[in-house]
């Protein structure tokens, strides 16, 4: 099970949508890092403030008319 954020504390997450974003798109998308998959998807990466944001973001991705795939609450990776 994985540990709930403290309160002010990001929480790196992993998102991936159907269809194919480029980095282009980063800025609007809070800053996430954007790689286009070879399935045709795109996976979102990086840290979320809390869960407004969250919400905030996936609206974001509903109004571009691309499909969610997966939203996963993940380790960040490197240092």
């Amino acid at each position: 099970m994985t540990k709930p954020a403290r309160r002010n504390e990001e929480t790196f997450y992993e998102i991936r949508v159907g269809g194919l974003l480029d980095e282009s798109w980063s800025g609007w998308l809070e800053g996430l890092a954007i790689t286009p998959t070879d399935d045709g998807n795109t996976v979102l990466t990086g840290p979320i403030r809390d869960q407004c944001a969250l919400h905030g973001l996936l609206v974001k991705i509903r109004d571009l008319g691309l499909p969610l795939l997966s939203v996963e609450q993940k380790e960040p990776t490197g240092g």
